[in-house]
């Protein structure tokens, strides 16, 4: 058999790209194995068509909207569906060619397409070949879970893995799910013309995010048309004609809903199928998928795993963050741990709502004092002018210090504002030290140097007052 590889990775998506990419830049024998598509979910169905929808969706917004801006709005606005979808598959293959099979293969990855299982603790094979490696990363990803509504797979539904196929933009739409997916496309929708109808089974959309942040975004899509129902299951779907039926049931009762299309976003279930985990003695389960610890390392010392296989943070950019992580733990003896990085994400809605570290609440579990200095966005100049003066900025710093704990941003542009924050925290700057950085003006990111000017004021005690007192009139 051939020497092994320094590191064989099964699943091309953002963790073993980058994993591929840093280790082969590093002079390391590489292979990477892949059954779909390059690029995974981020690139081909979930971050990147979503977000491109996402942005024209917000276009047709602001020309419904122009009289808030001084404007007029434009005649006969109409929605060119399959234009947007076109858009989408531009841009998603114009993405695509950064991870294309001869650009990896010109770095030196010996690229393979295929169904991967293990055949042993250092062994995988991909069709008919055998690949024996030193040490290995599992980045499968994960897919949508599908619930287990009674008559939902005889009615067909959409998911992210094939909503930006459709080509016509459902007149009734019923989105059954509260979470960034669900609200995400929900709005979206909405704003290109669809009736839309968004379940959730829990009290409040984003059930992690804090409870203001949540109510911002709920009365965000209902100013969008959307017939919102929380605390609302989806019991039984049928068909009738051409029409899907839907049983919703709360404490209020039942209903019923006739619509074109469902889509379902309730949550993703790790890829760990079909890998022959058990015959490389890697832990796993089919709820939390493989069991991996503060350095990704699995069961097997010689295997990783990164992303949404194994991750509560589904996130690409954690599964960025994992890939150099792997790369310095399996070839270099680091010991870089995945905890120690600050991990921030988002929900790109209109408001965003972006979080970074703590919550007041976890950090109240670990009995850790926590003091919270918040910035309503409609205090911030730019935000005002920009007409965009719903949300705030809060910043969780603990008691008695300026070390930043964490932050919540909702804001128009939340998952640009939150990287300053994110930022202090990997560099270990404390909240006093933003207060002095200069921005220009105006900028909606002022809200973040006024929540720390606000804690620089909180420091100044009546001694220090009375010191410069003394010194001015000495």
């Amino acid at each position: 058999m051939a020497s092994p590889y320094d590191l064989v990775i099964v699943g091309a998506g953002p963790a073993g790209l980058i994993a591929a990419q840093t280790a082969v830049r590093e002079g390391a024998r590489v292979a990477l194995i892949e059954r779909g598509l390059l690029g995974g979910t981020c690139l081909n169905a979930g971050c990147i068509p979503s977000k491109t929808i996402i942005r024209t969706a917000r276009l047709y917004r602001e020309m419904r909207n122009a009289e808030q801006f001084g404007g007029r709005v434009p005649g006969g606005i109409a929605v060119d569906f399959p234009e947007v979808m076109e858009r989408v598959r531009r841009i998603r293959e114009r993405l695509g060619q950064h991870h294309s099979e001869t650009t990896l293969t010109e770095m030196g990855i010996d690229v393979r397409f295929g169904e991967a299982r293990f055949a042993g603790r250092d062994s995988v094979t991909v069709g008919e070949s055998t690949l024996r490696f030193k040490n290995a990363l599992v980045a499968t990803g994960a897919r949508p879970v599908r619930p287990p509504i009674p008559g939902l797979e005889e009615a067909g539904y959409l998911t992210y893995e094939n909503v930006f196929d459709i080509t016509e933009c459902p007149p009734r739409l019923l989105v059954i799910g509260g979470g960034p997916v669900g609200c995400e496309l929900a709005q979206a929708f909405a704003r290109l013309g669809s009736r839309v109808i968004l379940v959730q089974e829990e009290p409040m959309f984003l059930g992690h995010e804090e409870r203001d942040a949540a109510q911002l975004l709920s009365d965000a899509l209902a100013r969008d048309g959307i017939e919102i129902h929380l605390d609302t299951q989806t019991t039984r779907v049928g068909v009738e004609g051409r029409d899907k039926i839907a049983e919703l049931v709360n404490e209020g009762g039942t209903r019923t809903v006739a619509v074109d299309q469902i889509l379902v976003g309730v949550g993703t279930a790790p890829n760990v199928q079909g890998l022959g985990l058990e015959v490389a003695s890697v832990v796993y389960d089919e709820v939390n998928g493989i069991r991996v610890d503060d350095f990704l390392r699995t069961s097997n010392s010689r295997i990783f795993a990164a992303g949404d296989v194994c991750g509560e943070n589904k996130f690409p950019h954690a599964e960025s963050a994992a890939g150099p992580i792997v790369v310095a733990n399996a070839l270099f003896l680091g010991r870089r741990r995945l905890s120690a990085e600050a991990i921030p994400w988002c929900t790109f809605t209109d408001p965003e709502i972006a979080h970074v570290g703590m919550y007041v609440a976890e950090a109240r579990q670990k009995h850790i004092p926590v003091k919270t200095f918040t910035i309503l966005m409609h205090e911030v100049d730019r935000a005002i002018a920009d007409s965009e003066e719903d949300g705030f900025v809060k910043v969780h710093v603990r008691e008695g210090t300026g070390r930043i704990l964490g932050g919540t941003v909702v804001a128009s542009h939340a998952g640009d504002l939150i990287n300053e924050i994110s930022l202090a925290m990997s560099a270990g700057l404390d909240l006093q030290t933003l207060a002095r950085v200069n921005q220009p003006y105006p900028t909606q990111s002022q809200a973040i140097k006024m929540a720390a000017g606000a804690y620089a004021a909180s420091r100044r005690t009546s001694f220090d007052a009375w010191v410069k007192k003394k010194w001015l009139s000495w």
